[in-house]
């Protein structure tokens, strides 16, 4: 092994950590993947949570102000394009995403509206119809096709369907992230003062609110299948138990009085994940083989 071998390696390794440490629906997900595409996936995931973190308070708990925050976003992002132009970086977690950036044709038409998402989080406290939008596109959308760049190399993934694939990882990204803004009502208001949905006062939610947002997310998760159902067996069942976690946490969100989202944060345990994830890779094997 040479050295840059070497040193992407021990790149990749500390991104799989980071994975490892911030999700244990994604994490449990990538286990059905091949040792390539779980290894890419963690690569872009790391760098995402790493600039989900900068603005979601870990730099200024650390002692930065609020300035200083958007300026380490604005680090990174310099990192990442200098690494995708160069395929190196002195960061870990930036080095390692290049790597799977390069191969797949990850370019800035993705990671420059990601960025701009995670910036408006240091400014922007609420949000129209209009700019949620944009932020969803940013900050889960574009994270979809990156993920979906990965899944196109593999063999089975039907290529020739780009549209339906990218439809699908967009919609699937957009439910992701929807499902997170709910779940988080209460801690977004508290420790971020933030409330993306526009009109919804985390203090008043209502029932008939929640509903109406449910509603939407299921929406996006029922458009999601005609892409996922196109993907290489693999990336289908691994993307297939990402979105059947996610589907447990919309009925767990949907079975709980309003008042009490913003009161605690609604999650699977992890019993319940393996199960789920385990009957939910059978079923589609199943299906597969029917078709």
């Amino acid at each position: 092994m040479d050295p840059l071998q070497r040193y992407t390696a021990a790149a990749t390794r500390s991104a799989g950590t980071v994975i490892g440490a911030y999700s244990t629906s994604f994490g449990l997900a990538t286990k059905f993947l091949g040792a390539p595409a779980r290894r890419d996936i963690a690569n872009l995931y790391a760098l995402v949570r790493l600039a989900d973190e900068i603005v979601d308070g870990v730099a200024v708990q650390a002692g930065l102000e609020p300035r200083e925050a958007e300026e380490a976003l604005d680090r990174l992002e310099s990192e990442t394009e200098a690494a995708l132009d160069t395929g190196y970086s002195t960061n870990l977690v930036v080095h390692a995403f290049a790597a799977t950036a390069r191969s797949h044709d990850i370019t800035t038409a993705l990671t420059r509206p990601f960025f701009t998402a995670m910036r408006t989080d240091l400014h922007r406290t609420e949000h129209t119809e209009e700019s949620l939008a944009d932020y969803i596109y940013g900050s889960a959308e574009v994270v979809g096709l990156m993920c979906l760049a990965v899944f196109r190399s593999m063999p089975g993934t039907a290529t020739t369907e780009s549209q339906t694939l990218a439809r699908g990882a967009q919609r699937l990204g957009a439910a992701f992230q929807k499902i997170n803004f709910l779940r988080d009502l209460g801690a977004d208001r508290d420790e971020l003062g933030r409330c993306y949905f526009p009109g919804v006062d985390p203090v008043t939610f209502s029932d008939v609110e929640k509903h109406r947002l449910v509603a939407d997310i299921r929406q996006d998760l029922d458009a999601a299948e005609a892409g996922i159902g196109l993907l290489d067996l693999r990336a289908r069942l691994a993307v297939g138990v990402a979105h059947r976690l996610f589907h447990e946490l919309t009925d767990q969100i949907d079975e709980t009085p309003a008042q009490q989202i913003g009161a605690r944060r609604i999650r699977v345990n992890n019993a319940r994940k393996v199960a789920l994830a385990v009957d939910t890779a059978l079923q589609r094997v199943r299906r597969g083989s029917r078709a």
